[in-house]
Formats: structure tokens, sequence, C-alpha cells
């Protein structure tokens, strides 16, 4: 486990709480903020989990 996958779990956690949160209260701008930063997540957990392959 590395930093950029800690990071990645992280950043795609709080993305799906503002997804959820913007779903919730009409807030279009929050649920689109929230799917942006779900993506970055997924990305740099994807790019952590490159990162390992090497050690492997």
């Amino acid at each position: 486990m590395n930093k950029d996958k800690i990071e990645g779990t992280t950043r795609e956690a709080l993305g799906k709480l503002k997804e959820v949160t913007g779903k919730a209260f009409g807030d279009k701008k929050l649920t689109a903020n929230g799917i942006a930063e779900k993506t970055a997540g997924k990305v740099q957990k994807a790019i952590g989990t490159i990162k390992d392959l090497p050690k492997r």
C-alpha cells in the first residue's frame, strides 16, 4: 500500500459523499464536483497500483 492508493481511496470516498449529498439536495454543481473528485480518486488509486507493480 502506498501513498497514492491511500489518497486515491480517500478522494474517491469524499467524491462519493459529495455526489450523494448533491443529489439529495438537488445541487447539480456539488453532484458534478463529487463525480469529478471520485473519478480523480480512482485514477490516483490506479497510479498507486501501477507504482506497486515493479515491487512484486
